[in-house]
This record gives C-alpha cells, structure tokens and sequence, in this order.
C-alpha cells in the first residue's frame, strides 16, 4: 500500500520582550535558577497578572506579516494540567479567541512554491524548567522561565514531507526575526516545534490518527523525528495494528521517537476564560500604526528579486533567508549596479563558504558590502579572472594590506592579460607547436579546442583573460 504522511506544525516562538508577559520580571537567558522569578510567576496568594504590551504588539505583527485576522477582543484563558515547573496549576494561554486567526506562510522548495495555511497564533507564559542532571535521585525546579512571553503558531496539517516541514519551519524562523519579535535561538528554546504527525493510504480524504513530538529544537532533529515517526506508523498499520493517540520525545541519539504520555484533547485541560484577565481590545488605529512600520518582508522582497533583478527563485529565496543576509547582498548591489547575479553568487558562495567555516553571521563578516563590491568591480571589468579574484578574496578575508582588492591584485601579480596583441602572439605560439591537436580539431574533434585553450593559459601562467583567448583561437582555427 502507498502512504502519504500528513503533517502540522505547533512553534513556540519566545517573544523579544525585555520582561514576562504577566510580570516585570527579566527573561534574560542563564541567570542562576530562581533569581528572575517574582511574586507573580511564583504564584503567590493575592497577585494579580499584568499584561505586557509589548508581547501584544509582537503577536499583532506576525499575524499583520502572514494576512491573518487581528481579533479584537480575543480572550486568556486558563489551561489546567498539573506538573511541578507550573506554579499556579494552570497555564495562562488563549483558546477560543486566540489573538491571531488564520493567515498563510508561503514556502519555496526547489522551484516549486506551496502554501501553508494558519490556523492560529495565540499569546501564552511559558512554564519553568524541571532539571534532573544534578540532583541524585530527585528533580529540581527552576522557575525562571516561568512566565516568558510565548506566540504559539499552529498551521494547517498542510504538509506532505519531512522536507517541507523543514523548509516551512525555516521560513517562519526566518520570518519572526526579519521583522524582529523573535530572536530565533533555537539552543536557547527561543524557537522550538511540536510536530503533529499521522499517515494515510494515498487518496483517502480522512485524517489517520496523529501523534505529536514535543520540543524540536533543530531543523535537522525535526526531519529525523518525522521521517523515523512515519515509518514507525506504516509499520504498525502494515501489520495489522492502530496508532494511539500520544505525545511523544525524540531521541537524538538513539534516532527514535518514544512514548511520553497520551495525548490530551482540549476538554482534558478545563479551559475557561481567566477572571483575572479582561478581554484584550486592540484598537484599529494601532494595528495600521504596526502595519505601516513593518519592514518590506520576505516574500515581498523575493519577488523583487526575481523581477527586478531577474534571479532565480533558488537564489532570491537564499538571499531572503535572513533580512542580514538581503541587506548585505543590496549593499553589495548598490555599489556595482547591473551586477544581480555576480553579487549573488559570491554571497552564496565564498562569504557564506567562510562564514560556514569560522562559524560566523554575516553580520560579523570581515568583508564589508564596500569591500566585496571593489573586488567583484574588478572581475567584471576584466582586471581579474574568477580563479584570481578567490586568491583576492582569501586574502582580504585575512586583513591583508587593509583588505584592499587593488592593492592585493597589484601586490600578487594577479591582473589578467587583455591586451589582444599579447594574447595573439601567445596564441601563435601554441598553434605552431601543437600542430596535432590543430589537425585533429579541425577534423571534428571539439575535445582539442580545449587542450589548445589550456596550453595558452599555461603559457601565460592562467593571466590570460580566458574570453579573449577562446575568441581569438576560435578565428586563428577557422582561417
């Protein structure tokens, strides 16, 4: 039987607040356990939340860059479930009305371009932290994170692949940082998936029964607790057997996904409206307000690259993968107008080559947008070749002579011959002394064309502008 695996994706996406979402308490990452949690987070008799405006603002914004409906009100409600990191015994969250509804991301893989639909964002606190590594035969709890601002993102199940379920993930990831409310650390647990997953006889309509992995915090984990989780349902459906409804952790090491607890639906967490909450009414003015300061966004600026600058939907799509990232490739731009995809080649390749390499963002590059548009200059005037302008590159990668390209092609020796009398006169030379492979050329043997291009670069130690040298030997064959 054929299957087809049927995914939906939850993110928490901790929000770029500089305090908790119900108190004023710091969520900066690594304090020592328990010193960044109040009376609020700690659930004290008579506290009462406060919300954080800022964390409402964060949320308006995705649900503005996705086209989904702000809800104005849109209501907190009280998730109960019992675990010793949760203080009050339930979680603050957003059921019936969550703040943001609907909307769609759009995901590019290969050339093929698919929608994701939304089916919500919702504002909750995140819970504390339980640590067993330390203590012999008990847990201890930290509840400094007890009360960070998180946006839940909840799509569709929409997804067919482990690798669209990848690419959807790193274009939200992608997302929530260009228009900055998220920082997208996923080591930290700023940025974390639940996968829900089920399979399905290919042409069946009906949903099969879905299992959630909790906690993705990689790319590369979430495709493996996919692919692993499919084939581990296949195997028992194929077998006669039924999938349980449950929650379920991905081991990295062991690459398998095991049995956490069954899966709760939402009457099992008695949610009702949180008395001390009132509705949350967003005022129109406010939302045009965010949505005239948002900042052209991915899509957008993926399709101006393609239309304006006629590259590929590959290349817009990589050079949009982090707003850094398309601001570095228009500063480049902006100082060697015309020059779309030698600028994008060199982007996606050497800088994030070496920037792969030393483990280094593009914002702490050693080669500025002004630099690289000085060497790039010089290969598209024809002062250099290509293979020269990476002895350039490497160069000025490391600092020397103040990581200026002129003055590094000028000290190597590295400028290309164009000058047609020079390469005429080599071009004789060769011919004269390779008069076989001039023969078995002009019998029909193209690979001889190549062997004669080669001796002449040879012979002028690789300086010879390679154009100029197949154009003149191309004339110097046909006479």
């Amino acid at each position: 039987m054929q299957w087809e695996i049927v995914i939906g994706i939850e993110t928490h996406a901790q929000l770029t607040t500089q305090s908790k979402i119900f108190s004023g308490s710091s969520i900066a990452y690594g304090a020592k356990p328990n010193t960044q949690a109040n009376t609020v987070d700690l659930a004290l008799p008579g506290v009462l939340p406060v919300l954080n405006k800022g964390a409402v603002e964060r949320a308006i914004k995705l649900g503005l860059s996705v086209g989904a409906k702000i809800n104005s009100p849109s209501i907190f409600a009280r998730k109960n479930y019992f675990y010793p990191d949760l203080p009050k015994g339930y979680q603050i969250s957003q059921y019936e009305l969550p703040i943001v509804e609907g909307g769609c991301i759009k995901i590019q893989t290969g050339e093929t371009e698919k929608t994701i639909h939304l089916t919500r964002a919702h504002l909750e606190e995140d819970a504390g932290k339980s640590l067993h590594e330390d203590f012999q035969g008990m847990s201890g709890i930290d509840l400094n994170r007890a009360g960070t601002p998180l946006l839940e993102i909840v799509t569709e199940p929409d997804m067919r692949s482990s690798t669209e379920a990848v690419v959807y993930a790193k274009t939200l990831h992608s997302l929530v940082r260009w228009i900055g409310i998220c920082d997208g650390n996923m080591q930290e647990g700023s940025f974390r998936c639940d996968a829900n997953v089920s399979v399905r006889p290919k042409g069946s309509e009906t949903l099969g029964t879905r299992c959630e992995i909790k906690n993705l915090n990689s790319f590369r984990f979430l495709e493996k607790a996919i692919d692993f989780e499919a084939r581990r349902q296949i195997e028992i459906l194929e077998d006669g057997g039924s999938i349980r409804q449950e929650t379920r952790l991905y081991d990295a090491n062991k690459d398998e996904t095991r049995s956490m607890r069954s899966k709760e639906d939402a009457n099992d967490y008695r949610y009702f409206p949180d008395p001390d909450l009132l509705p949350l009414e967003i005022a129109e003015s406010w939302v045009n307000q965010l949505n005239d300061a948002l900042p052209e966004l991915p899509e957008a600026r993926r399709s101006r690259y393609m239309t304006d600058f006629g590259l590929s939907a590959y290349d817009a799509t990589v050079l949009t993968s982090a707003r850094e990232i398309a601001e570095y490739f228009e500063n480049t731009l902006e100082r060697l107008p015309g020059q779309a995809k030698l600028c994008a080649n060199w982007i996606m390749g050497e800088i994030s080559g070496r920037l792969n390499k030393d483990d280094t963002e593009i914002t702490a590059c050693p080669i500025s947008p002004t630099q690289l548009a000085a060497l790039l200059s010089r290969i598209s005037d024809g002062t250099i070749s290509g293979k020269a302008a990476k002895i350039v590159f490497e160069s000025m990668w490391n600092g020397e002579l103040d990581q200026n390209a002129d003055a590094i092609i000028e000290a190597k020796g590295l400028k290309q011959i164009s000058d047609d009398g020079a390469i005429e006169k080599m071009v004789d030379e060769v011919l004269a002394a390779n008069a076989q492979q001039v023969a078995d050329y002009r019998n029909g043997k193209e690979k001889a064309f190549n062997s004669l291009v080669g001796q002449v670069m040879k012979a002028t130690k690789g300086k010879a502008n390679p154009m100029q040298v197949n154009e003149i030997l191309k004339k110097k064959l046909q006479t």
